[in-house]
């Protein structure tokens, strides 16, 4: 077993998920410190219409990002269940499959940027003193897409392998990069959201370089070579069987924050912001339950694959527990200090004062993520992907969309009522998972992992 690899069917179950979890939950901290600090700089150093041309731009950037990593994560789950198994030959065309249909999507993705940003920040009812710098920000960040989408896929792989150590490193070293060239170009060079935007292309475009050689030298299962970029049809099968249902349900869900925030928009012209504001401490603050989420799915695939049910059972629920001892302090301190959260990221009195509004609602939801995350890590990592889809697709489109519309605009209740769609979509998502894991279904495997001879490779 390489460096790179972690059996994680032996030992305590709590050590071995408190000991995996902390690398991810910091590499996830660490990440969503630099979006907030991201939003920080350009809060403070920028006029509010670009902020708000930001945020909304980035909520559409999350929608095509998230359903990428949703795909990708069905190539994480075979990852792990071909260690489980002990297959080395199956684990190496698993990652070039998943790696050569990234790149064919980044590019279909950066040729099309141009072509449909303005479009889509209309849709989304964005100001119209927003839209330029909206559509500067999304073209800039599309255009260096190829390296998000690799860096997620090397760290879900290498969680995959049980390592989550490394994923810590490299996004740590794109943090500092990024934070330091937010500040050259958006604060010294007022560059504003194309400086925000190519700050972040960088940085990212370093951190997979960075990590691609470093992986190479110290003889990590793929080897980057130009002849290792196949897509093998079987496995691009599975990875779609597993992952199609996750990337439909991230982009379920993501697709509701567009909604929610282009009625934000029709509420306040400043709603939008408002929403990418809080969207990104909201990414702060659910980091424990997705980060745990994260961890029961990759230690439950290995535990799954090597066919012992009583441990993927007891990493499910210790890993509920820390998610759910961390984030209910999160939303105590939420509700006790909102305006001086928001304070932190700029914007004048009636921006704090709308924000406030939004967030005393908004912020319920971390009394309910917990449940319906480890629910979702606990059936992504057997396989389960389907219902995930379900119970995602419905908590986002039958439950969250309505109710913001409801609330926020029917009834009149402006941001305040907008803020109510985020707790009733968790507590609905939980609710179904639950009824879920009582029918026990999930304990049925869904994918064999026999190799198939004559396997075909472009």
């Amino acid at each position: 077993m390489s460096k790179f690899e972690k059996n994680l069917t032996e030992g305590s179950v709590a050590k071995n998920l408190i000991l995996f979890s902390l690398p991810f939950v910091l590499s996830n901290l660490i990440q969503s410190l630099y979006g907030v600090a991201d939003m920080i700089i350009i809060g403070n150093f920028t006029p509010v219409a670009t902020l708000n041309g930001v945020t909304n731009a980035n909520q559409l950037i999350m929608l095509f990002t998230n359903g990428v990593i949703g795909l990708s994560l069905g190539g994480t789950v075979l990852v792990g269940q071909y260690l489980g198994s002990g297959n080395k030959k199956e684990l190496k065309s698993t990652i070039g499959t998943m790696f050569s249909i990234l790149l064919i999507i980044a590019v279909i993705l950066t040729a099309l940027s141009p072509f449909i940003a303005r479009p889509l920040l209309e849709l989304m009812r964005v100001d119209a003193g927003s839209i330029k710098d909206g559509m500067t920000y999304f073209i800039t960040c599309m255009s260096g897409i190829l390296f998000v989408f690799i860096y997620n896929a090397l760290a879900g792989v290498l969680r995959g392998l049980g390592d989550s150590k490394h994923p810590m490193v490299f996004v740590t070293i794109a943090a500092v990069i990024n934070i330091g060239l937010d500040l050259l170009f958006v604060a010294v060079f007022h560059w504003g959201a194309f400086g925000a935007a190519f700050a972040t292309v960088i940085s990212q475009t370093v951190s997979v370089i960075m990590s691609a050689v470093y992986l190479v030298r110290h003889n990590f299962v793929f080897d980057f070579k130009l002849s290792s970029f196949k897509i093998h049809f079987e496995k691009f099968r599975l990875m779609l069987k597993i992952g199609l249902p996750t990337l439909l349900n991230n982009v379920s869900i993501s697709v509701s924050f567009v909604f929610l925030t282009s009625i934000a928009n029709i509420i306040h012209p400043a709603g939008g912001g408002i929403v990418g504001i809080v969207g990104r401490y909201n990414g702060f603050a659910i980091l424990p339950a997705v980060g745990m989420s994260s961890s029961i799915s990759a230690m439950v695939a290995q535990n799954f694959g090597a066919g012992d049910l009583g441990r993927v059972k007891k990493t499910h629920w210790i890993g509920t527990a820390i998610a759910c001892s961390v984030t209910f302090l999160v939303f105590g301190f939420t509700m006790l200090f909102p305006a001086q959260i928001l304070r932190i990221f700029g914007g004048d009195e009636e921006f704090i004062s709308l924000g406030k509004q939004y967030m005393s609602m908004f912020a319920f939801d971390y009394l309910f993520v917990p449940f319906q995350f480890c629910f979702g890590g606990l059936f992504i990592g057997t396989g389960h992907t389907v219902f995930s889809l379900v119970s995602g697709m419905a908590s986002s489109l039958l439950f969250r969309i309505p109710a913001c519309y409801l609330f926020g605009i029917t009834l009149g209740w402006g941001l305040k009522g907008l803020g109510l769609g985020g707790p009733i979509a968790a507590l609905a998502g939980s609710l179904i998972s639950l009824v879920f894991f009582l029918t026990g279904k999930w304990k049925k495997k869904t994918v064999k992992l026999n190799h198939v001879e004559g396997e075909q490779a472009v």
